[in-house]
C-alpha cells in the first residue's frame, strides 16, 4: 500500500454523480436516516469527504454537490450565506435514498471482491 504524503494531491477523476450516490449510501450505512428528512449540507460533509477518499479524488465544492444532488432528484434549498458556512439544506426522496444505498452496497462488495 502506498502511503500518501502531506503534499500528494489526488489525481483520479470520478463521475460526480457516482461520488454523490456513494456518499449518500455511506451516510445511511452508518445507520443515519436520510430519506424524506431535511438536513443541512454540513451534516453530509463527512460522507462526501469519505467518498472522495474512497475514490481517491478531490472533495467536491458545495455548489457542485448541490447541483449533482438536484440532478439526481433531491430537493435543495439555498440559504443566505450569512446563516451557514455551507448554505444548503437537502431533502432526499425515498427512491433516491434507496438507490444510493444499493449503489453503496454494490461498490463495497465489488471492492471486497477485488481485494480478495
Amino acid at each position: 500500500m502506498n502511503q500518501p504524503s502531506l503534499f500528494d494531491v489526488p489525481t483520479k477523476t470520478v463521475d460526480a454523480a457516482r461520488l454523490v450516490l456513494y456518499a449518500l449510501g455511506e451516510f445511511q450505512a452508518r445507520r443515519k436516516v436520510l430519506a424524506e428528512r431535511e438536513l443541512p449540507l454540513d451534516r453530509l460533509r463527512g460522507a462526501f469527504r469519505r467518498a472522495a477518499e474512497q475514490f481517491e479524488t478531490e472533495e467536491l465544492p458545495d455548489e457542485q454537490i448541490a447541483r449533482e444532488l438536484e440532478n439526481l432528484g433531491a430537493k435543495i434549498q439555498r440559504l443566505p450565506s450569512f446563516r451557514a458556512k455551507h448554505p444548503f439544506h437537502v431533502t432526499v426522496q425515498t427512491e433516491l435514498a434507496q438507490r444510493a444505498f444499493e449503489f453503496y452496497q454494490q461498490t463495497v462488495s465489488q471492492d471486497a471482491e477485488v481485494k480478495q
